[in-house]
């Protein structure tokens, strides 16, 4: 049953629980993001190409220019040799990383929880256009929770039941699906599948709408039956689900693990407080629903299931598992197994697919740190696309330059080959400077004194460093346009999953330290050894004319 291939990464986890870290209020804040709108072009990995902005309006200062003619990387006033630089990539995306021959289980899914949502879990407005947006943003498995509708049997709703969240009809969702397939199927080669991550809580005559009005709208994009005639427990190859919609389709076992952690927090106003023990409330009294036949066909490869025990991860399996059963578990529901059973789940999710959903406290769509899920094999860690916090900025990293799938290190693959613990490695980040620093609202360029914070983050915790501050004074560049000339230096065990996200912002002494720009990248990707230029987002996942310069020196010790 378990792969023993799959412990290499996995089982170093054991060292130390990410789970009970403590974070101080500047990493809160560091964590902080925006709510995301029309003009975010971050989050499923899509800001790592070239856009209008990073073409057009990124700069260097002439401090940096300096510095970098004295490091040799640029020649003293060339133009030619600058502007190279500044067009240089960053990262360089593997090509293993986007193979598809693998079966489905090998993959990170860039993923969205609640898709319909605009903002607020319990107040927010439903809307089937954030399907098309999320999914042009490089989402791959989109959520629908759908619902009877009281008005018409035959036209199922869409919203978060149980709570104040506007409705949307579940047929104006298909239609968004169908768009974005047809669109990239003249835009795209092979366009990737979608995973649809189904919630049904419609009865037996609302089923059987939802199934007739995907086939209706869905049409030659929804996977009906398997790809082959293989083994019935066979995985299909990601290759072979070009341009599909698969359906994830519940599968009640006879006991369950029921929803929790949704008390209120001290934080809540009152209309929050009641508005969730209303749902609690009303949740906790609704049955599960049966699944009709018609529907529980469409889960052709991903059936979901929420087991009430460790079971799934033990010797003998899920008892009652249905054929390519999924892992529908909350944050806090798989964290309790870790890092004490991460071994042996990393095996599960070697063979078997895992979604991870946020825990139900984060009713103002904050997000959950997803390494520690993607460090044991977790294919889809599911986050709130309405804001781009640090949970979207690594999805963004891991993600960068794919099509939304990427495939997992060997160590957390079936028949991936064995690995040894790796060499420690140093990372030397030379932090030059940055440009064109954008100001806080009613800020002036003097009053910020802008520093870059680093965070290396790994599925057994994070590692922080910084810069000292930079302020102006007589003729040294403008305090939007700092040079640092400083190293920041991390000793790690390399994982394949590390994450370095680099936070420019301002140290104000008398008050919280506001973020200026933000950035985030997986380190297999990066360019080392050579100077490059990071276009930087603000925290709606925006382009800047921001710059910053930086260069990566990895070493084994």
């Amino acid at each position: 049953m378990s792969d023993p291939t799959a412990s290499g990464l996995s089982s170093r986890l054991a060292r130390f629980n990410p789970f009970k870290i403590k974070t101080s209020r500047e990493d809160d804040e560091d964590d902080a993001g925006d709510l995301i709108d029309s003009a975010t072009v971050a989050g499923g990995g899509h800001s790592a190409g070239p856009t209008d902005v990073t073409r057009l309006s990124l700069r260097i200062s002439d401090g940096l220019k300096a510095y970098l003619a004295q490091q040799g990387a640029i020649g003293e006033d060339d133009p030619e040799s600058l502007q190279a630089l500044v067009e240089k990539p960053h990262l360089s995306i593997p090509a293993y990383v986007s193979d598809r021959s693998h079966p489905l289980p090998e993959y990170f899914i860039s993923s969205s929880h609640n898709t319909y949502l605009m903002a607020h879990q319990l107040f927010g407005a439903s809307d089937a256009g954030i399907y098309e947006n999320v999914l042009g943003g490089g989402a791959r498995c989109v959520e629908i929770d759908a619902w009877d509708n009281p008005a018409d049997v035959n036209a199922p709703e869409v919203t978060h039941g149980f709570t104040l969240v506007s409705d949307i009809l579940f047929s104006d969702v298909c239609l968004a699906l169908r768009a974005v397939l047809d669109r990239e199927a003249v835009t795209t080669a092979d366009p990737a599948p979608i995973l649809l991550s189904l919630e049904n809580h419609c009865g037996p005559e609302g089923q059987l709408r939802l199934v007739e009005i995907m086939k209706e709208t869905l049409g030659e994009h929804l996977l009906l039956a398997p790809i082959t005639d293989e083994n019935a427990e066979d995985h299909v190859r990601l290759a072979d689900l070009t341009s599909k919609i698969l359906v994830i389709v519940e599968h009640h076992l006879p006991t369950e693990a029921a929803e929790s952690d949704t008390s209120s927090s001290s934080s809540d106003d009152e209309d929050t407080k009641t508005a969730r023990a209303e749902y609690s409330k009303k949740k906790a009294a609704t049955p599960s629903t049966i699944i009709i036949p018609d529907l529980a066909a469409l889960g052709v490869y991903a059936q979901s299931v929420k087991p009430s025990d460790a079971s799934w991860f033990g010797t003998d399996g899920l008892a009652n598992r249905p054929h390519h059963h999924m892992i529908n578990v909350s944050e806090a529901g798989l964290g309790k197994y870790l890092p004490g059973d991460a071994t042996a789940i990393a095996a599960h999710n070697a063979q078997h697919l895992m979604r991870v959903f946020p825990k139900g406290t984060r009713i103002s769509s904050t997000n959950l740190h997803p390494v520690p899920f993607w460090g044991v094999g977790a294919q889809v860690a599911a986050l709130n696309w309405s804001k781009f916090d640090a949970g979207m900025q690594l999805n963004e990293a891991l993600f960068a330059g794919t099509d939304g799938f990427v495939l997992k290190p060997a160590a957390l693959r079936a028949g991936g080959d064995e690995v040894v613990v790796k060499p420690k490695k140093v990372l030397r980040l030379t932090a030059a400077g940055a440009t064109d620093i954008p100001l806080p609202k009613g800020r002036e360029a003097g009053e910020i004194k802008p520093y870059l914070t680093c965070t290396l983050a790994q599925p057994a915790g994070n590692t922080k460093r910084k810069t000292g501050g930079y302020k102006q004074r007589g003729d040294r560049e403008p305090a939007e346009s700092p040079v640092w000339e400083e190293v920041l230096e991390w000793e790690y065990e390399e994982t394949e999953l590390d994450f370095l996200r680099l936070l420019i912002k301002s140290d104000d002494s008398f008050a919280s330290n506001p973020v200026l720009a933000v950035a985030a990248v997986r380190l297999v990707y990066v360019v080392a050894g050579e100077w490059v230029v990071i276009p930087m987002l603000d925290l709606k996942g925006h382009d800047t004319k921001c710059s910053l310069v930086v260069k990566f020196d990895i070493e084994d010790v």
